[in-house]
This record gives structure tokens, C-alpha cells and sequence, in this order.
């Protein structure tokens, strides 16, 4: 690959809206297996959420998905797209586990259930036993080179931890002591996050990560630094109805405490993101979602009874007075 890691971060902060960054690195990506000797094994398992994470990485377009999973990485193990069943499917993860020690990467989708020793998410039968998501987890992320939480339910909790939370859901990052996590807490995960983040993990190791251990190149900033909406915001222009022109904060928009490249990156293959379709921000990237960021289409935080105890950076003066009223 003969980008250096700068300028692949470089890229990665300053793509073009609407162009998938894949559809850049493109020809890059059949390097990555030739200069990591092999193409990287991942296994992915899915714990307690909804598998939408899996289907946005699946309804990748540019590359096909079917050439990112066949030639740039050896995807061993997914519930959605592998023919095996039962006790084959735990011989595979076991011969990853043991021949390719150190080198794999485990993506788990999904939050942790803790309770009744995480009886209330089991994935296979593996010695005429039931497997917990949580036993899987926590014996194949101490051989793994890395543990990707996809999406935020695996990165912070998300809806399966919501309250009441009756099944103890936690964070991957809870779970697994050893292996570096890295959180794509985006609901659901965005293709271009996984993939890039794949491709520095192979070729230049871990990825400078924010306190929440998200890639600060996929997290740059607050969603209002780059909202097409911004300007309506200063001039005290506000949407009053769903479907109106104007700043969305009155309208329960969340972009000042969001931090990712949403506006940049935009889903359904670069066709569009929230704002503007003209819904507003409900800050899926952040460990308070959902139950801090409720109601989603009510002002700030309204059940933060404390709202000094909601400790995100506002850089911008005029967002700190709107939201301290």
C-alpha cells in the first residue's frame, strides 16, 4: 500500500461528501493481503442487538461486498452470511483462534448481557453445551490482535442497555481485558469506519483513539461544526415542524454533543444522512444514547436533571448559551 499513515488519515478526514472512501482506496485494498502476509481472518459475532449493523457493512456497493470479503479480508465467521450450523461453526472459530493467534481481528456486534452468567444471549452449541456471547468474547479476544465493537450497542450499551436494562447489558469494552478495543459507536456502523479502520490495524497498527476509544480520524468533531444547517442556527433560525427550513435544535437535534463525519460520509451509499433529509441529530455516536438523549425530538438532554453534569466540549459560545437555558 503505498499510502504513508498520515496521508491515509488525511484522506480519511478530508473525503468528499457523497464519495465513498473506498471507492478511492479501490485498487489499495487487493495490496493489503500481499502486504500483510495473508489476508486477515475476522470472526464476528453478534450479541444483543438488532444485526443492522451487519446489514449496512453487507449493503457495501463500491467496492463489492463480495470482493471485500473474498479479497481483502477472510471473513470466517458471520451468523448472516456463512452455510455451516452448530458444531462446525465452533471448529472454525477454534482453528482461527489457535492457528492465527495474534493476528485476527474480532468485530463484535452487539452489546454484553451479564445476567444468569449471560444466559440471555447464547450463539452456538459447542460440546453439547450452549455457548454465551460473553464466554465467546471473553476467550477469543485473549488471542485476538484487536476487538472491533461495531456499532454502539457493542461500543457503549446502547438500546439492549437502555432502563431498565433487565438483562445486564454491558460494553464489549467491559468484557474484554486484554486485546486494545476500538469503538465504531455509530447506530448502526458505518462500512467505511470498519473497513478503514481494518486497513490501519494492517498496516500501521492501532488507530489514534478519543477518550471513548473511537478513531479521532472517523470522530473528528461535534456534528454542528459541520452541519449544512449551521448558519440558520447564528441567525436564530429555527424549524419549528418537521419538514421546515432552519436549524433543527428546537426539534430535538443533538449535533452539538455528536462527534462523527456523518456529514461526510453519508449512508445508503453516499446517498444521504439525517439532517439532511431533515431529521435531526439524535447523537448515536455517544455513550449517553439513547436514554440521555431522550425524548429524540424534544430539546437537549431533558432527563439529564443535572445538565452541568454533561461534561461534552462545546467550542462554539452562541451553542453553550442555548443550551445552558
Amino acid at each position: 500500500m503505498g499510502l504513508t499513515r498520515r496521508e491515509f488519515i488525511k484522506l480519511c478526514m478530508a473525503s468528499t461528501a457523497g464519495v465513498s472512501m473506498m471507492s478511492w482506496l479501490g485498487p489499495e485494498l487487493k495490496n493489503i493481503a500481499h502486504a500483510s502476509d495473508g489476508k486477515p481472518p475476522v470472526i464476528w459475532l453478534q450479541a444483543a442487538s438488532c444485526t443492522g449493523c451487519s446489514i449496512s457493512c453487507l449493503n457495501t456497493v463500491e467496492p463489492d461486498i463480495g470482493a471485500v470479503l473474498l479479497d481483502v479480508i477472510s471473513m470466517r465467521y458471520h451468523p448472516n452470511i456463512m452455510a455451516g450450523q452448530g458444531e462446525l461453526c465452533g471448529e472454525i472459530i477454534d482453528d482461527v483462534a489457535n492457528s492465527h493467534h495474534g493476528k485476527f481481528v474480532l468485530v463484535v456486534e452487539g452489546g454484553i448481557p451479564l445476567k444468569e452468567n449471560g444466559g440471555y444471549c447464547t450463539i452456538m452449541e459447542k460440546g453439547h453445551k450452549e455457548l454465551t456471547v460473553l464466554e465467546a468474547v471473553r476467550t477469543l479476544s485473549m488471542s485476538a490482535a484487536a476487538v472491533i465493537a461495531a456499532g454502539n450497542c457493542a461500543s457503549f450499551g446502547g438500546i439492549p442497555a437502555a432502563a431498565p436494562n433487565p438483562t445486564g447489558v454491558v460494553p464489549v469494552s467491559e468484557v474484554v481485558k486484554r486485546a486494545p478495543v476500538i469503538n465504531l459507536s455509530l447506530c448502526p456502523l458505518h462500512p467505511d469506519h470498519l473497513l478503514g479502520t481494518i486497513v490501519h490495524l494492517l498496516q500501521y497498527g492501532l488507530p489514534d483513539l478519543d477518550r471513548y476509544k473511537r478513531p479521532k480520524m472517523f470522530y473528528p468533531g461535534p456534528i454542528h461544526d459541520s452541519c449544512p444547517r449551521r448558519e440558520d442556527f447564528h441567525n436564530n433560525v429555527f424549524a419549528q415542524f418537521i419538514g421546515d427550513d432552519g436549524c433543527l435544535a428546537m426539534l430535538g437535534c443533538k449535533g452539538f454533543i455528536a462527534t462523527s463525519d456523518c456529514s461526510k460520509r453519508l449512508w445508503n451509499n453516499s446517498t444521504n444522512w439525517c439532517i439532511d433529509a431533515g431529521a435531526p441529530c439524535h447523537a448515536c455516536s455517544e455513550p449517553i444514547y439513547p436514554d440521555g438523549c431522550s425524548p429524540f425530538y424534544g430539546l437537549y438532554p431533558l432527563n439529564a436533571k443535572d445538565k452541568s453534569k454533561v461534561t461534552y466540549p462545546v467550542v462554539d459560545p452562541q451553542v453553550t448559551e442555548f443550551i445552558s437555558k
